[in-house]
């Protein structure tokens, strides 16, 4: 993969600039803002504000309105180091509202900053940049997610005639969560990738959450982040990682925020509550970046090689979280709204992931570790089939297996490879 790849995701940039006065792409640190802002910048041949740079800051700070009165698009990366920018932005935007004034970056999402909410509501589009997909690294342009929100029965009807089997197999799968999508990790291995982890997760840690607050209890946020690492793709349970951290449910809960801020972890809203009663309304956790949630782990290819029966339980929850991860991303390339979450029950019916379109049409996708699938693997699919009605319009289930076919008319089961390999 070359090191110049254009992300899928500078091309909605540019499309959002077209028509907001203010874009903000936020992100994880070090996932690649600057160089898509310094790719736009370049573009249309105006400088960078780089609020990384602490005299720049200063200067800054004392006088924002004097940087922020540039031609357009006026680019300022890392905007949270000096918020105070916002307000000055909003002064521009008072006088002139043409699209296009503002791109912004940030490290922490921009609703995590009070002053920010104030000062732009209803005059601000954000945009997620997030890990490497699987297409960018491999250098393919991925629409599995456009092909199952646009029709999934051309998914369905290509099961059904075996038209897109799969060609990755177990080990190959291991190899791309355990080293997930950070542009600076992916080209690392062994101990050289797992010192790199230890430099982000450290800095992200001490650094970045100092930026972002102040708090008493600062040697409890890797034992937190190892804690909830340990329930990727799984519901949250508050009290059970406060317990095990030391940590008062309210603390504990308020420190899970911020490591979301920062954009180390993601909560998966339960969907679907109105369906019926005993739907749960727990959200579930995911690590952002599979890689570093294997970091955390402790899982590597060659544990995993070893077939040891706790790893593989742990590999199971990290695979989904790899999937849930590389949907998320085909997602934000996405021009129209979609709902995303997971479905479960207190009966034990749950799926995955759900893709809910504007139009109320529902697709189900399970995420399955082994390469056989059952009648019973697609149980809680058929169950939200049955409760969503016409709504529903596909079920998928993705395996580590090669063979695509379908469970019944409204079912198919895919490998999971087809998520970055062209339909």
């Amino acid at each position: 993969m070359s090191p110049h790849t254009v992300r899928r995701t500078t091309a909605v940039v540019v499309r959002r600039m077209a028509v907001e006065p203010v874009v903000v792409l936020q992100g994880p640190r070090s996932v690649g803002k600057s160089t898509t802002l310094h790719e736009i910048a370049r573009e249309h041949a105006v400088s960078i504000v780089d609020l990384d740079r602490p005299e720049l800051r200063e200067a800054v700070a004392a006088d924002p309105a004097a940087f922020v009165a540039g031609s357009a698009p006026v680019c300022i990366d890392e905007f949270q180091k000096v918020p105070i920018v916002l307000d000055a932005i909003k002064a521009e935007l008072n006088s002139d509202l043409r699209p296009g004034r503002f791109l912004i970056t940030g490290s922490t999402r921009f609703d995590a900053l009070p002053q920010a909410a104030q000062a732009l509501t209803g005059r601000v589009h954000i945009v997620r940049l997030l890990p490497f997909s699987q297409g960018e690294i491999d250098g393919v342009e991925e629409d599995f997610v456009r092909v199952a929100i646009d029709d999934p029965s051309l998914l369905l009807s290509a099961a059904r005639s075996g038209a897109i089997g799969g060609s990755a197999t177990r080990d190959e799968y291991v190899e791309r969560v355990c080293r997930g999508g950070m542009p600076l990790a992916i080209g690392r291995s062994g101990v050289d990738r797992d010192r790199w982890f230890d430099d982000y997760i450290g800095v992200s840690l001490e650094r970045d959450v100092a930026e972002l607050a102040r708090i008493r209890q600062k040697a409890k946020l890797p034992p937190l982040l190892e804690r909830l690492a340990g329930q990727t793709a799984q519901s949250l349970n508050m009290s059970s990682v406060a317990r095990s951290v030391g940590l008062d449910p309210t603390t504990a809960g308020n420190y899970t925020t911020l490591l979301e801020d920062l954009f180390l972890i993601r909560r998966l809203p339960a969907w679907g509550r109105s369906l019926r009663s005993r739907a749960t309304s727990a959200p579930k956790l995911h690590v952002l970046d599979s890689g570093v949630a294997a970091h955390l782990l402790r899982l590597t290819p060659d544990r995993l090689a070893r077939l040891d029966p706790a790893a593989l339980t742990e590999f199971g929850h990290l695979l989904e979280t790899f999937v849930v991860g590389e949907i998320i991303k085909q997602v934000t390339w996405l021009d129209d709204t979609v709902d995303v979450g997971h479905w479960r029950t207190r009966d034990g019916d749950e799926v995955d992931f759900v893709l809910e379109r504007r139009d109320g049409g529902v697709i189900g996708i399970e995420v399955k570790a082994g390469s056989r699938v059952t009648q019973r693997d697609g149980g809680g699919l058929r169950k939200l089939r049955d409760l969503c009605g016409d709504s529903f319009v596909g079920g998928i289930v993705l395996t580590t297996g090669d063979l695509a076919y379908n469970l019944d008319s409204t079912i198919a089961v895919l490998p999971i490879d087809r998520l970055w390999k062209p339909q």
